[in-house]
C-alpha cells in the first residue's frame, strides 16, 4: 500500500484542558497507515513574542502536556502528523482559555458531614453521587405539609486560609438539583449539626439571607455563597443585582458543561465561571472568616466529578508569575 501525504489530526476538546500546564488531546486520520510522529504548536493571544508559535515535537500518541502556561490568558493550539517525510496540514486551531488563579487541588471529604446512605462517593473521592435509596424514600413518609427535605453535603478535603484558588468540576446533566460554592468551616458545622434546619420555607442556602428579607441586603457578606444548578440550568442567588431590580429572567442561565470556582480570601469574593470560556457568571462578597472550604449540596438524583488535573493535586503555580 501506498500511502501519501497524511490527513491533518483533529483536537479533541471534550478531553483535553488547559490551566498552568495544558493537556491537549487529539485524533489521529482515519485511514490505514500509520504515522510516524505529531507536531503540536501553540501560543499565547497577545502582542509581540508572545504571538510566536511555540513547538512541542516528536509527540508519538495522541496527547501531550505543555507546561509554564500563564494564567488568566488564551491560548491557541493546532496539531500536524508526519509520515515519512511528508506532513500533513494543520489541524484548524482551537483556543483555551487559562483560569485567574491557581489552581487548588483537592478530593471529596469522605468523613466530615458526609452522609453514606445517601451519597455514592468513588473510590478515588473524585465523583460523588445523590442515590436516596430506600431509607430516604421510607422516610419521606414522615414529611409533612410545609416541610423540606433537606439537602446533603459533602466538603473538599482541603480548605484554603488565604491566597486567591480556582477550581473545576461538572455536574450530571441529569442532576435535579445541585449547590456549588463555598463555606467557612463554622457554617459548615452548623449546618452538619442542625441538618434539619431547612426545613423552615424562609430559610434559603443560596445567600444566606433570610428569603424575605434578602431582597433589601444582598450586599451584606454572609461566610458562604452557594449557586443552584439542575434540570439543565444554573440559578443566580436570589440576593443578587438582578433579583433586586426585579430582573428574574437574568438569574436563569443554561448550565454549563464545566463550572469554574475561584476564591479570593484576601478580597472576600467568590466567581463562577464557565469553565470552557472562562466567562464569569456571578461574582460575590463572602465574609472569608476562618478556613474556606469548597462546598457541595445534593439532593435527588445527580452527581459532580472534580476535574481529573485538580485530583491529581500536581499543578502548581509559580507564585511570582504574573
Amino acid at each position: 500500500m501506498i500511502c501519501g501525504v497524511p490527513d491533518p489530526p483533529i483536537i479533541d476538546r471534550s478531553r483535553s484542558r488547559v490551566y498552568n500546564e495544558g493537556l491537549i488531546y487529539w485524533e489521529l486520520p482515519e485511514d490505514s497507515c500509520p504515522t510516524d510522529q505529531q507536531v503540536l504548536e501553540y501560543r499565547k493571544h497577545g502582542s509581540g513574542e508572545e504571538s510566536v508559535w511555540q513547538i512541542r515535537e516528536s509527540v508519538h500518541g495522541c496527547s501531550t502536556v505543555v507546561c509554564d502556561l500563564d494564567r488568566d490568558s488564551v491560548y491557541s493550539f493546532r496539531v500536524r502528523t508526519r509520515r515519512s517525510a511528508a506532513y500533513s496540514s494543520y489541524s484548524p486551531e482551537m483556543s483555551f482559555y487559562t483560569p485567574p488563579a491557581p489552581v487548588f487541588g483537592f478530593l471529596f471529604n469522605d468523613k466530615c458531614g458526609f452522609n453514606p446512605e445517601r451519597l455514592l462517593l468513588s473510590k478515588r473521592r473524585d465523583s460523588v453521587e445523590s442515590v436516596a435509596g430506600l431509607p430516604f424514600l421510607l422516610a419521606a413518609e414522615r414529611v409533612q405539609t410545609g416541610s423540606y427535605v433537606c439537602l446533603d453535603y459533602i466538603i473538599g478535603d482541603t480548605g484554603i486560609s488565604q491566597g486567591r484558588h480556582y477550581w473545576a468540576f461538572h455536574v450530571e446533566p441529569h442532576s435535579y438539583l445541585v449547590k456549588v460554592g463555598v463555606a467557612s468551616d463554622s457554617k459548615l458545622q452548623e449546618w452538619f449539626h442542625n441538618p434539619r434546619d431547612t426545613s423552615s420555607p424562609r430559610y434559603d442556602h443560596d445567600s444566606g439571607h433570610d428569603s424575605g428579607s434578602e431582597d433589601t441586603c444582598y450586599e451584606l457578606s454572609q461566610p458562604f455563597t452557594l449557586v443552584t444548578l439542575g434540570m439543565g440550568k444554573l440559578f443566580i442567588p436570589k440576593g443578587s443585582v438582578a433579583a433586586a431590580t426585579g430582573d428574574h429572567g437574568n438569574r436563569v442561565l443554561p448550565m454549563p458543561q464545566r463550572i469554574g470556582v475561584c476564591l479570593d480570601y484576601e478580597e472576600g469574593r467568590v466567581f463562577f465561571y464557565d469553565a470552557d470560556t472562562m466567562r464569569c457568571l456571578y461574582e460575590r462578597q463572602v465574609d472569608c472568616s476562618g478556613t474556606m472550604y469548597p462546598a457541595f449540596g445534593l439532593m435527588g438524583s445527580g452527581g459532580v466529578h472534580l476535574e481529573e488535573f485538580l485530583t491529581a493535586k500536581r499543578l502548581v503555580y509559580n507564585v511570582d508569575r504574573q
